[in-house]
């Protein structure tokens, strides 16, 4: 087969900052699929992407070229319209569990395609597979089933979508190329956009536990895919958060199912709560419904959101009564001096969490159902000497010392009080025209 381009000359436009044409982008991935193009060719024109950036015509194309190296899903036939929600991940970010219940009844349909964690980020089908008996995996058409009977479903994506972004996040992964902000937003929207979902709010987290560490960084990426998303069809919206500290008072897998039952129950952290609903209303708006804070947290109090939690929990076998997982040792750190608690490094308590056992260096790493940080203190809070500040869960006692020193120059107390700062940083919608 004689092939319409020379890769090369691919790699050579985009190194010298030229724009890649459309036949040019779509013949790239597909001969990259097919393995025409070699890994180490299109590590070259990653990098040079890195270097030199994409047009937002040019990310679009990559975009849509990556959809089409699949199948895309189709949800027209629901009742009720879809919307979804991507969050670019962090520490204790447990906030889809609560989240696609919550958006559920409110008659919207919530097809949430979740992934696993990688390094000090959760993944949220390891916090689920935590619950005895709950399935990660179905196919198209249970999914579908699912979302027609109970309204929301998380379960892991299929091979099926962008398969070409499978191939390509690999070769990132192991050349330095994850931060190149077309790259990341490109794989993000391909998977959301071949999904099918009719509205799309984006998490975009920000900080020290956050892969986006400026506001600059995040602002971009966020800016970037929302244009994709608006230009797939997509009703699309970021919100930038914070996540120089962790989100809520855990990290590590059933840790944060117990604290997102206590969410669903009416309780749970404010910080976590507040997030969720600031995302269910972004969310249940952009499905074309107006429901509004007041009757959101109203449906987490009164027991709505529960109901719609054990009978999607129930649907892919899991027992929504089962204890969950608790790991067989504990250690406990403790405040040294009397003071407020002024600063607590999301960063450091995500690697803490991951040496413990919560999460994975490698894809194929089994994690630790019961690992993980236990937060008894957040920044602000007044505490004194012996004061216990957290919490370590483990199954494996000798790996409580690299954990420790994860969590070393982590936290601060001092005499005064640190200033409050919002969950939700700033709003970024469809650039008009």
């Amino acid at each position: 087969m004689t092939e319409r381009h020379d890769v090369v000359d691919v790699i050579r436009t985009k190194r010298d900052r030229g724009e890649l044409t459309p036949e040019q982008i779509d013949w790239v991935i597909d001969a990259y699929t097919r393995g025409v193009v070699a890994d180490e060719q299109m590590a070259a024109l990653a990098m040079a992407i890195l270097i030199n950036g994409m047009s937002r015509a040019e990310i679009s194309r990559w975009t849509g070229a990556m959809i089409a190296s699949g199948e895309r899903m189709d949800f027209s036939s629901l009742s009720r319209p879809t919307s979804d929600k991507h969050s670019t991940g962090g520490v204790g970010d447990k906030i889809t569990l609560p989240l696609a219940p919550l958006v559920s009844v409110f008659d919207v349909a919530v097809p949430q395609l979740s992934g696993r964690g990688l390094g000090h980020t959760g993944g949220t089908l390891d916090k689920l597979e935590s619950i005895t008996g709950w399935r990660a995996d179905l196919s198209n058409d249970a999914m579908l089933a699912q979302l027609d009977d109970v309204g929301a479903v998380i379960c892991a994506a299929g091979s099926g979508l962008a398969p070409a972004d499978k191939k390509l996040y690999a070769l990132r992964d192991v050349t330095g190329t994850v931060e190149a902000i077309p790259l990341i937003a490109s794989s993000i929207m391909s998977k959301k956009i071949a999904e099918g979902t009719g509205a799309l709010v984006l998490d975009v987290k920000v900080g020290s536990g956050a892969f986006m560490k400026t506001r600059d960084d995040a602002t971009e990426l966020a800016r970037t895919m929302v244009d994709l998303g608006t230009d797939a069809g997509v009703r699309t919206v970021a919100l930038l958060t914070d996540m120089s500290v962790p989100l809520g008072l855990t990290a590590g897998n059933a840790l944060e199912v117990r604290e997102s039952v206590e969410v669903l129950s009416g309780g749970g952290p404010s910080d976590v709560v507040d997030l969720t609903v600031a995302l269910a209303d972004e969310m249940t708006r952009a499905a074309g419904r107006e429901v509004g804070e007041d009757e959101l947290r109203a449906a987490l109090a009164d027991g709505r959101a529960m109901d719609v939690w054990r009978r999607m929990i129930a649907a892919q076998g899991g027992d929504p009564d089962a204890a969950l997982p608790t790991a067989r040792e504990t250690e406990t750190i403790t405040a040294d001096t009397d003071g407020y608690l002024t600063s607590l490094d999301a960063m450091a308590v995500g690697v803490a969490a991951w040496r413990l056992g919560a999460g994975r260096a490698r894809k194929e790493d089994p994690v630790q159902a019961g690992a993980g940080v236990e937060l008894h203190a957040r920044p602000g809070d007044r505490v004194v000497a012996g004061q216990p500040l957290m919490t370590l869960h483990t199954d494996t006692p000798e790996r409580f010392a690299r954990a420790r020193e994860a969590l070393d120059g982590g936290w601060q107390v001092s005499g005064e009080a640190p200033p409050s700062s919002p969950v939700v940083i700033d709003r970024i919608t469809a650039r008009e025209g």
